[in-house]
């Protein structure tokens, strides 16, 4: 694809990239077919093809208008179209780069203003998501459906015990900011089960939000402050530690991701990039240990069990990470299914199913449905975002997968997640 840059973003670092990145584009189509967005609504410029003659467009100085921004905005950034592309068009670093000039350009109205406002303030700080969260559980009741929707119900049990164990191997952890008040007993089933196999999991204290939620609600400056805060933090144990572990893989996607984002940055490149190679999804970790925890196996009803897995995109198309989990419960005697067109979206995507409700809520049915026809009892996932999309849309179960390897390995009590 032809370009020619306007002098505001040329010659500067997300110009060139952006060049780059258009340029490798031979507008074949083939993304058209995998995008979930272009399924439902039929039009080109809700694909990724048409998306990118729209960030072309604005990047070459045309007119910028609400319309291009609600085309960006209705995009999942779940990325299958890099997955599909054969030129390895980098879309969704595109998109990154599109969507800061349009919202520094197209107003927003107030009450968007606020609502993106309240997402990035309240979902990036656990101190004071969780407390929040525990009140709207409590109320729950009492709230309308729609904010039912939102909030999940208390989960009965807590997160369980942490192990105590020493061990001469170590990895960190990072523990996020959603997940801990929505899921907390998920990481807490991985440093269990990595007890297990004698390794140790860390938590530093001062590491908080991977910075996603910011940078993809197009506060990049304060998603890159995140980042480097979380450097900072994880720096002092790196000398001690063989990996830095994500349960949730759409951290995993982001942290895995701080050499290219901070790549510019003078005091952060070289850590970033360091920090980068270090991160790996749980699943990665644990494949390795599929005999060991095979032979750890207790005897009980989850085993033999009948379960759906739903790779989150920020697993299968941000980080290329595939069959892992699916390996390791199988492994343990779980007879685990994919549904058909499992390399699509949920909808959960962030903050997306709170920004475009009406769309997300489709691929939650859609993809509900395509699970329900496996027959599955329970459905397992890794990405808390996808988890909890998908619970408040159905009676089965839906939980992270190390949950379920949890129990079958350490005997923890099965539970029934209430809807």
């Amino acid at each position: 694809m032809q370009t020619n840059l306007a002098d505001f973003i040329r010659d500067t670092p997300e110009g060139i990239e952006a060049d780059s990145i258009l340029r490798a584009c031979v507008h074949c189509g083939f993304c058209t077919a995998t995008c979930p967005t272009y399924q439902l609504l039929g039009d080109e410029l809700d694909g990724p093809r048409g998306r990118i003659y729209l960030i072309k467009q604005v990047l070459e100085g045309a007119p910028v208008t609400g319309a291009t921004q609600l085309h960006l905005d209705r995009c999942l950034t779940c990325r299958n179209c890099e997955t599909t592309c054969p030129s390895g068009v980098r879309y969704g670093r595109l998109a990154d780069i599109g969507r800061a000039v349009v919202e520094a350009r197209v107003p927003r109205t107030l009450p968007d203003r606020i609502r993106r406002y309240v997402l990035k303030e309240g979902l990036s700080r656990k101190a004071l998501f969780v407390p929040a969260l525990r009140v709207g559980q409590v109320l729950r009741p009492l709230l309308s459906k729609a904010l039912q929707d939102k909030v999940p119900p208390l989960r009965p049990g807590g997160a369980g015990r942490m192990p105590s164990r020493q061990h001469a191997r170590k990895m960190l952890v990072l523990e996020g900011c959603v997940q801990p008040g929505m899921a907390p007993n998920v990481n807490a089933a991985a440093a269990r089960v990595l007890d297990a196999v004698g390794v140790q999991l860390l938590v530093a204290p001062q590491a908080g939000c991977c910075g996603a939620l910011r940078f993809h609600l197009n506060d990049q400056d304060g998603g890159r402050a995140q980042m480097r805060r979380n450097i900072d933090a994880w720096w002092p144990y790196l000398d001690n530690v063989e990996a830095i572990v994500m349960t949730a893989s759409g951290c995993g996607a982001t942290v895995r991701d701080y050499g290219h984002l901070l790549a510019h940055d003078p005091a952060y490149a070289e850590k970033a990039a360091r920090i980068a190679a270090l991160t790996r999804d749980l699943s990665e970790v644990l494949a390795p240990f599929a005999a060991e925890l095979a032979a750890l196996k207790k005897a009980g009803d989850d085993a033999g069990e009948v379960v759906a897995y739903h790779p989150p995109c920020t697993l299968q198309h941000g980080q290329q990470v595939r069959g892992h989990a699916e390996g390791l419960l199988r492994a343990l005697g779980v007879d685990v299914r994919l549904c058909g067109e499992s390399h699509l979206c949920c909808g959960s995507a962030g903050t997306y199913s709170m920004l475009q409700p009406e769309l997300a809520h489709r691929l939650r049915e859609r993809k509900l449905a395509q699970l329900a026809e496996t027959g599955a009892a329970r459905v397992v996932s890794a990405n808390i975002g996808c988890i909890s999309h998908l619970q408040s849309g159905t009676d089965t179960p839906v939980e992270h997968w190390i949950e379920l390897v949890d129990r079958i390995v350490g005997g923890a009590p099965r539970r029934r997640t209430d809807p």
